[in-house]
């Protein structure tokens, strides 16, 4: 990273300088994602300025979402270029054995990989999912819950809830739910899909949210709800937490 100088005349204070010259670097790619920044000693010497101002210089990047700090380590490149989410024609992958996440990876060129965190009945299903889902309040309901990373990033936690009646006995109901994932599970019963209502909201995340996604301080979220309508009935909620840093959510909509 070439060296750059501070205006301590400035208006702009002199440590919001510094994360300006590292902010530059990083969207030019002198700083690649992954890179280690210079350390607050390297920043010290450079602009000779005392390790608070160099503290708060890189904190501000942590803040923009740019960098993540790791304890005993360093100071990390952590932005990507953001994934563009596709509309519902990521869902048609199932038929070739994709499920919608690796479509959308796939499509953005994107290292990636999924864990499932559990599987199994509920036993807290709230109020508003069981009314979406049509189902009465001691229903039995199948939880799904999975972290998807991107190139070992979390970027994506999504909850699913399905009517027991439809996972129990079914690939559904295990942690790999097989080629096309839980959709193609239901197609083999006869659903036929109809539509995917999705609902989107913007807020900070929960504690646990912000853990799960490690995500920087003070870094919103994207909220994401999904019911799939088949054979005219509800047969899915999906409640999905997104690091909105990382997504572009890309609809196309009919003009007529």
């Amino acid at each position: 990273m070439a060296a750059r100088r501070v205006d301590p005349s400035s208006d702009r204070a002199v440590y919001r300088q510094i994360a300006d010259h590292l902010r530059e670097a990083i969207e030019r790619h002198e700083l690649a994602p992954g890179a280690q920044l210079p350390s607050e000693s390297a920043l010290v010497a450079e602009y000779n300025v005392n390790r608070v101002t160099a503290r708060r210089a890189l904190s501000v990047l942590v803040t923009d979402g740019l960098v993540a700090a790791e304890h005993g380590r360093g100071w990390f490149v952590r932005r990507r270029p953001p994934v563009k989410r596709l509309s519902s024609d990521r869902f048609a992958g199932r038929k070739e054995g994709k499920a919608a996440f690796t479509v959308d990876m796939e499509e953005n060129q994107r290292e990636f990989s999924v864990e499932v965190i559990f599987v199994g009945e509920a036993n807290d299903t709230p109020p508003d999912i069981l009314s979406r889902l049509g189902l009465g309040s001691d229903a039995p309901v199948l939880v799904r819950r999975r972290r998807y990373l991107a190139e070992g990033q979390p970027v994506e936690y999504a909850t699913s809830y399905i009517p027991l009646e439809i996972a129990q006995g079914t690939p559904i109901s295990q942690a790999n739910p097989g080629p096309g994932g839980i959709y193609a599970r239901m197609e083999d019963q006869g659903f036929v899909f109809e539509r995917y209502d999705e609902e989107i909201t913007a807020r900070m995340p929960t504690e646990e949210e912000t853990r799960i996604l490690s995500l920087p301080a003070g870094s919103p979220i994207l909220h994401l709800t999904r019911t799939a309508i088949a054979s005219g009935r509800p047969v899915e909620v999906c409640n999905t937490v997104m690091d909105s840093a990382a997504f572009v959510l890309l609809y196309s909509l009919p003009a007529s």
